[in-house]
């Protein structure tokens, strides 16, 4: 998981840096702008922003409304502004900051982010009636060559699908191709 640090005072970054390193986290930028933070974020796959709530070039909900989707913002902030934040579906943690509460927040976000990313890999996409045609054709040619209910047609191409990595589609391409 990636970890932006973020905050306009360098010493502050480094000592939340420094307490996330040493328990097993992989920071891979500390920034003091917000500029620095979006062209970081660019250039990561998605994870967690740690930051304050001003910068020099802008506030946090400017930052939070120009952060790729794929990353979640923890806000450090005082208690005041945690509690009068526009943001929805922003985590924040209000100063002076404990050390385990930031830890246990850190692998809460980074929970939150895993599940996520397994829902939507999980998420079938619909096929197309061009897919669905080469699929039933896989499966009448097994059915016919090698005496199989539709069923185990069916099971067959899963198994297979799942055994090489590959879309039950593609796999209806290559039975299709192998046995033509």
């Amino acid at each position: 998981m990636n970890i932006i640090v973020a905050f306009p005072k360098q010493d502050n970054a480094r000592n939340i840096k420094k307490i996330l390193v040493q328990n097993g986290y992989h920071v891979a930028s500390v920034c003091a702008t917000g500029a620095q933070v979006l062209q970081s974020a660019g250039e990561l796959g998605g994870g967690i922003v740690v930051c304050g709530y001003r910068f020099v070039d802008m506030m946090y909900t400017e930052l939070y409304e120009y952060l790729p989707d794929q990353f979640e913002m923890l806000l450090v902030a005082s208690p005041v502004n945690c509690v009068s934040r526009d943001v929805e579906n922003l985590v924040c943690l209000s100063t002076p900051l404990k050390v385990n509460e930031l830890l246990q927040t850190v692998e809460m976000m980074e929970y939150t982010i895993t599940r996520r990313r397994k829902k939507t890999r999980n998420v079938q996409k619909e096929r197309t009636e061009e897919e669905n045609n080469l699929i039933q054709e896989a499966k009448a040619l097994l059915m016919e060559r090698n005496n199989l209910s539709e069923e185990e047609a069916h099971r067959y191409m899963q198994k297979r699908s799942m055994d090489n990595g590959t879309c039950l589609t593609e796999t209806a391409q290559m039975i299709l191709s192998l046995m033509s």
